[in-house]
């Protein structure tokens, strides 16, 4: 009897259309991809893969702008049996040092303009195969690909068999690289094609990045698995994305898009008229914007929780039927997702929270990640005895049931939608000239949701510029983890342990972007 292939991509490919011809992709440059398109080029990238003797579970590390030839890459990887390790294209040289020192990756894609820098720090990590490829459908991955058969049978894989590695980190510390498996992705795409209501004839708005979660997995899976039409846009433009809204049914996006959205005259509720759902995560969404959405639109915006190594944990109902969507809340636990609270008070951890009680959040089920790469005792560190994994997020229940995040782990900053990490942060701020300590919080930010402001301290006799401190930070780190201001002082708020105490920082300086 033939084993059943539990590979991610068999699944996406027996979701495709019966007419391969009709039209899976189309972009905001004018370019159509047929379902045909998508299984032909991904065959020839996964035979251009197979080709290179690659060992098995090699690390297909891939660092290029959004477009839809970056897609295939990502389904080629899965085709051929390879793990896809997506980095997010605004990091800089330091950064990737470390994500390719620590996944020792065989191949390295990028583009062409970061090939002189990208290229030397992949084959000093031991990297033999180094490729571009480029927004325009050009690079070398392409030109070698096209010599390549567009016929391909899709590696056999067991649902336990790693699929991808998503660097995420902690408050303190490095990144950490979670390993999510072929079961973990189906599981959860699945679960979210039912529990949403995709059907057929679904079209989604593809705005988000591919590098994150929320657009490789979220957004890409369900439509890929509903077998539905993407209108794809390589950067977010509002203008342009509320005129492409009457074509479309479903749209999800991070809170700082849909402010964005809101402040084009063009959406009315004749602009949504056939959307049938929109879908907000990555990051907490105010209330004013799902109430202002709701009034301009008439559409309800639908928030859900998730995260790195798990992909979505909770989410609002999309059926009336199972409760209303509440703003503030992230909704009910996913089919086949346990999730508890539990006390985090000295003397009583591990205690399940009643009601309404604010806890850490733990989390069960065949979504949850395998671990982090090469890190046993750090896996180890955030599962329970029973086997649930610690988010790091703190949050209740109410009497209804519905989840409700309070807050991240100590220090995390999410800014639209991405995570900053203090720690990693303070740390280079801390190695500049003349620096003796920093403490980096996250303020609330009307169109990010919350931005890091940098706090310092000079060493003696030495003079800082804040303005020079934060255009230092932007040639070593992605654009989004820059501390939007910068203070000098003189001494930072302690206890009497001595640790400084940021919730009185950023008690300070709440109001600087009010």
């Amino acid at each position: 009897m033939k084993k059943t292939n539990a590979n991610l991509f068999a699944a996406l490919r027996a979701a495709f259309p019966a007419d391969l011809d009709s039209i899976a992709v189309e972009t905001d440059n004018g370019l159509f991809y047929s379902w045909r398109d998508l299984d032909r080029a991904s065959a020839m990238i996964a035979n251009l893969l197979d080709a290179l003797g690659l060992e098995p579970g090699a690390r297909v590390a891939v660092q290029v702008e959004k477009s839809v030839e970056a897609m295939l890459l990502y389904l080629a990887t899965l085709r051929a049996g390879y793990v896809f390790l997506p980095l997010n294209t605004a990091y800089q040289s330091a950064e990737i040092e470390y994500f390719i020192g620590n996944a020792e990756p065989a191949v390295v894609v990028c583009t062409r303009a970061n090939a002189d820098w990208v290229g030397p720090i992949a084959q000093a990590a031991g990297t033999r195969h180094v490729f571009t490829l480029d927004d325009d459908r050009t690079g070398t991955l392409l030109e070698v690909a096209a010599q390549c058969s567009d016929r391909h049978t899709i590696a056999q894989k067991a649902e336990s068999d790693m699929a991808a590695i998503l660097y995420t980190s902690g408050t303190t510390g490095r990144s950490k690289g979670a390993m999510l498996t072929h079961g973990n992705l189906l599981s959860n795409a699945a679960v979210l094609k039912d529990y949403w209501g995709w059907t057929r004839g679904d079209v989604l708005i593809h705005t988000l990045p591919i590098f994150h979660v929320h657009g490789l997995f979220v957004a890409m899976h369900g439509a890929l698995l509903n077998g539905s039409k993407m209108l794809w846009f390589g950067k977010f433009d509002p203008k342009r994305i509320v005129a492409r809204l009457p074509e479309a049914t479903v749209f999800m996006g991070v809170p700082t898009l849909y402010v964005r959205l809101l402040a084009e005259p063009g959406l009315t509720k004749k602009a949504v008229r056939n959307m049938r759902l929109f879908v907000a995560g990555s990051a907490p969404l105010l209330i004013e914007t799902f109430n202002e959405w709701r009034e301009r639109t008439g559409h309800t915006i639908l928030e859900r929780y998730g995260m790195s190594e798990t992909a979505m944990l909770t989410s609002n109902p999309y059926n009336p039927v199972q409760g209303e969507r509440r703003g503030g809340t992230v909704g009910f636990p996913l089919p086949g997702v346990q999730l508890r609270v539990v006390s985090t008070q000295e003397g009583e951890e591990g205690r399940e929270c009643t009601t309404d009680e604010i806890g850490g959040i733990e989390v069960s089920g065949p979504n949850v990640f395998a671990g982090y790469w090469r890190m046993p005792e750090k896996t180890r560190e955030e599962f329970t005895h029973d086997g649930f994994f610690k988010t790091g997020d703190v949050g209740k229940i109410d009497g209804l049931g519905y989840v409700t995040i309070v807050g991240r782990s100590k220090d995390l900053i999410i800014s639209g939608g991405y995570n900053v990490y203090p720690a990693e942060i303070e740390g280079y701020i801390n190695d500049l000239p003349g620096v003796a300590e920093s403490a980096v919080v996250g303020v609330p930010h009307a169109d990010f949701g919350e931005v890091g402001v940098a706090i310092v301290i000079a060493k003696a006799g030495a003079a800082l510029d804040a303005d020079a401190i934060v255009a230092a930070l932007k040639s070593k780190l992605a654009n989004f983890k820059i501390p939007k201001r910068c203070f000098v002082v003189s001494e930072l708020p302690r206890n009497t342990m001595g640790k400084v105490q940021k919730a009185l920082l950023r008690e300070q300086h709440k109001g600087l972007f009010a």
